[in-house]
């Protein structure tokens, strides 16, 4: 990946009006729709699930980049393939040992299979997963909530994924995002961007998002 890829986050988007927001991020530049799932039990919030992403896909035009935030990711799988997702992301933490077997399941489904990693899981707890990885996601925040402070020791696990990446792994930060720190974690090597705040609360959102490539 040559490009830097900015996905924006909807759990800070305007719940009452998605397609209009889809379009919104559409028609300002953004590269893939970020999809915060959480189920209150592995993050003490709870957002959207499969039926949402299956309403997103019919009106969406770009990639659905799809953050299972929950407990026993291995049961829902499925039901985010055939909503339409494009990239199915699971934490480590909420599987473990069961993590690679995961992985294969989603990539023989067709889609892009990323781990994520919370910000007291180090990097050499996933090492063997890294490259059979379509994609790594650092959280420099704890998950559950948007608006949190960008952790600048979790950004430095961006080096060391890019040490024993692939070319084409796509390592992913999300987590306090902003133009400062976009820069920071472009630095050691991260190729997309997940914002939420930043991008939705700024008054021109495609200037945000040409910031955070930029």
């Amino acid at each position: 990946m040559n490009n830097i890829v900015i996905a924006p986050s909807i759990l800070s988007s305007d719940f009452a009006n998605l397609e209009s927001e889809i379009k919104r991020l559409e028609a300002a530049g953004a590269d893939w729709v970020h999809v915060d799932v959480m189920d209150a039990h592995f993050v003490p919030n709870l957002t959207i699930g499969a039926p949402v992403v299956k309403a997103l896909r019919r009106v969406c035009n770009i990639p659905l980049d799809v953050h299972l935030m929950i407990d026993n990711p291995e049961k829902y799988i499925n039901d985010y393939v055939l909503a339409g997702a494009d990239i199915i992301t699971f934490h480590y933490e909420a599987v473990k040992e069961k993590s690679l077997e995961l992985i294969k399941q989603i990539k023989n489904s067709g889609k892009k299979a990323g781990i994520s990693i919370k910000p007291n899981t180090q990097v050499n707890e996933i090492k063997d997963l890294i490259l059979p990885s379509d994609l790594i996601l650092v959280m420099t925040v704890e998950p559950g909530f948007g608006g949190q402070k960008f952790m600048n020791d979790c950004a430095l696990k961006i080096k060391e994924i890019k040490n024993s990446a692939s070319k084409n792994l796509i390592i992913e930060v999300d987590g306090g995002i902003n133009d400062k720190t976009a820069k920071i974690c472009k630095e050691f090597g991260a190729n997309a961007l997940v914002a939420g705040n930043y991008i939705f609360n700024s008054e021109n959102i495609k200037s945000a998002i040409e910031l955070l490539r930029r």
